[in-house]
Parts: C-alpha cells; structure tokens; sequence
C-alpha cells in the first residue's frame, strides 16, 4: 500500500529555562509532492533564519496548507508539566498531540522526525533523522512553524512579566535572563526543574 503522506516533525523549546515545549508537524500530500518540492529552495532550519525569514516561509507554509497541498500543526507542553512528569514525558506528549491533529492514517504515512524524536508505535513507518531541520524540507518547516507559534506566544507572555525580557530571548538562558533571575527571582513561567539554584526565592 503506497504511502499518501510524507511528514516532517520537530521541537522547539526543549532547551529554554522558561516557557513551554513546541512540537510542530507538515504534512505533505505525496500526490501534489511536484508542488511542493520545487518551491523549497532556502527552507531550512529555523535557528538559521532571521525572525523575517521565519515569517515569510511561514506565509508561504499556509497558502500552501489553504490550497491542500501539506496540513500543518502545532502542539505546545507547559513549563509545569515539564516541571512536573520531565522533558521526555513532555516531547512524547506533544509529539503524539500534532500526529493526531493532523488527522493521519498511520499505515499510509511515512513520518520523519528530527533527532531522536519517536512517534507512537503505530506509525510503523517511521525514521529518526540526525540532522533533519537541515536536510530535510518537512522537517524544517515543522520546526519553522513551532518556532513562529513559540515565540509569538513568549512575545505575548512578555507583556505580564515585562522585568525578564521574554520578548527578546524567548525564554533562553541569555546572561541578560540570568540577571533578571538575579534580580527578581523566577516567575510563573520558569521552569523550575531547570533552575534549582533560584528555587528559595520563589
């Protein structure tokens, strides 16, 4: 049975000391594969664009999503139940919530997922590719879609807790961060598993 879909999966957010986890997910209808593919070129890993070229793939992306072509989805994981069950307990959550959401049939998609990334067992076709936001265009849009989604929604976070400057870092351990830590201790949105040393002035 020949596969019809091809999908790309990705995370985001899996080093940041606060915020949630993203997972995104393309994808592609393997009969309009001629497309897609053609219209590739530059799609890459998002950590290897600037903010304005995450956007504009990320037009691109959906006006290919409205004409049918990929379905795309994002799931996110809170900094308390990542807190609460671990980072790998929270990697297998979202993962398994953007499979669903895009509404698969598991023995007719063909998934490939970034580093050591898994889908559940039933998508018998699966592959774990090192390097995949880089190789691998379904790959890379996924994680330029959970990038976009993440950061959209540290940007907004920011505006409740304006003293760390989430709208800058996103959540990541820049020195600036540490400072604010320093400074005011953490917030809601920390994780607190990540930053032991801060936890006695919560």
């Amino acid at each position: 049975m020949p596969f019809t879909h091809l999908v790309g999966i990705d995370e985001v957010g899996r080093g940041p000391i606060a915020g949630p986890l993203c997972v995104g997910g393309c994808a592609l209808l393997r009969e309009r594969a001629a497309e897609f593919y053609p219209q590739t070129h530059g799609l890459r890993d998002s950590k290897q664009l600037t903010p304005i070229g995450r956007e504009r793939w990320t037009a691109s992306l959906r006006s290919f999503a409205e004409r049918g072509i990929i379905r795309l989805a994002c799931s996110f994981v809170s900094e308390k139940s990542i807190d609460e069950r671990g980072l790998s307990h929270a990697l297998r959550t979202a993962t398994n919530a953007v499979l669903a959401s895009l509404a698969l049939v598991p023995e007719r998609s063909f998934i490939m997922l970034d580093g050591l990334l898994c889908a559940p067992p039933l998508y018998v076709f699966q592959a774990s590719v090192i390097g995949g936001d880089e190789n691998e265009p379904l790959i890379a849009a996924a994680s330029i879609i959970a990038k976009v989604e993440r950061d959209r929604y540290m940007e907004e976070r920011a505006k409740k807790y304006p003293a760390y400057g989430f709208e800058k870092h996103k959540g990541y351990g820049t020195r600036a961060h540490y400072r604010a830590l320093e400074a005011h201790g953490p917030c809601a949105l920390h994780r607190k598993s990540f930053l032991r040393r801060f936890m006695k002035r919560a």
